[in-house]
């Protein structure tokens, strides 16, 4: 008796962390208000909507005034200092301010102080 017991319990917990884990695919999502005013309020900002990360959250994308600049450091930036592609982590290298919160996402290897971080993925 005991046992059916226990095997009725564990496969109601197996069918209930196999529900979790089937979830649907999230749907974009707007951060606040009305689509139309966000789209205004962004593009005065001289950026515009796009959906991000895993989660496609729309979030407002405005281009850092100093995207591309030559970087040793955050200290640089606007954004992150960012190396070229990737490498390995502590060897000396000069890197290029982000373009704009965009290239928060994915795997990124971040400068500071002139020498390069271990990778980061963000999704």
């Amino acid at each position: 008796m005991l046992r059916m017991r226990c095997s009725i319990i564990g496969g109601t917990l197996l069918a209930l962390a196999l529900a979790a884990c089937s979830s649907t695919a999230p749907q974009p999502t707007q951060s606040s208000g009305d689509a139309g005013s966000d789209a205004a309020a962004c593009a005065a900002q001289g950026g515009e909507l796009r959906p991000l990360g895993r989660l496609q959250r729309v979030q407002c994308v405005v281009p850092y005034a100093d995207a591309g600049r030559t970087c040793s450091g955050k200290q640089d930036c606007s954004g992150q200092c960012l190396a070229e592609g990737q490498g390995e982590a502590g060897v000396a290298a000069t890197g290029t301010c982000q373009r704009d919160i965009s290239e928060t996402f994915g795997c990124r290897q971040r400068v500071e102080g002139g020498v390069t971080q271990p990778a980061l993925c963000v999704d």
